[in-house]
């Protein structure tokens, strides 16, 4: 696979692209790929969320487990989907936590680039998935990579905010290097688990105000 990424995360991850295991994915993918299987995202969005939040511009991890596994939904960002394709469950949860926390009000639509643009990285631990098949790449090796991930940027960055929600995404809170990052854990947004801390969490405005503390610029929650 001919990685396309943003060249300050070429730079950060290119340890990562010349091991064993990520010729393992590349591999796997084109197998996939010769047997006719859909994959999401589509190939030029697989790394979609580094190439929409640089590594010098990351300011928030917001760490998803598995892409949107449905027609047009997945697009390389986590908990996003593209404009047009009804928002997900959790992801109506997030908003529905965004309005109690900030009062935003509910987007029309669930495209989340506008964070990613901001330095939200919207970070899915899996990158790819076969259509109708979640966790279908879960073995393959990618969270060895987003593993490494997780701790470049807890090596070499200060002051990030991790927001874990539910219990897959806070078995990465080992990665993490807390004299250095806020983390912030909260049940996850799904229907399933939402009302067990994940509403009144405020992890937004939580994770704003810590950013201002430390001199660096909010993010606009805010969805046109």
């Amino acid at each position: 696979m001919d990685v396309k990424i943003e060249d300050s995360w070429k730079a950060a991850l290119k340890q990562e692209f010349g091991k064993a295991y990520f010729q393992q994915i590349t591999t796997f993918l084109k197998a996939e790929k010769s047997a006719g299987k859909t994959i999401y995202p589509p190939g030029g969005l697989i790394f979609n969320a580094f190439n929409t939040t640089p590594f010098d511009k990351v300011k928030i991890v917001l760490l998803g487990q598995d892409p949107y596994h449905g027609p047009g939904q997945a697009h390389g960002l986590s908990f996003s989907v593209q404009k047009g394709i009804p928002p997900p469950p959790s992801l109506i949860n997030i908003f529905k936590e965004l309005h109690n926390d900030i009062g935003m009000a509910i987007p029309g639509h669930g495209n989340l680039t506008h964070w990613a643009e901001q330095g939200v990285l919207l970070l899915n631990a899996s990158l790819t998935v076969r259509a109708n098949e979640p966790m279908s790449h879960a073995k393959i090796g990618w969270a060895e990579f987003t593993d490494a991930v997780i701790g470049k940027i807890s090596a070499e960055k200060k002051n990030t905010v991790f927001l874990l929600w539910g219990k897959f995404a806070q078995e990465k809170q080992a990665l993490v290097d807390e004299t250095r990052h806020l983390v912030l854990k909260a049940a996850h947004p799904s229907p399933f688990s939402a009302d067990r801390g994940f509403f009144g969490c405020k992890h937004f405005s939580k994770a704003n105000a810590w950013l201002m503390s430390k001199g660096i610029d909010p993010v606009d929650w805010a969805l046109n």
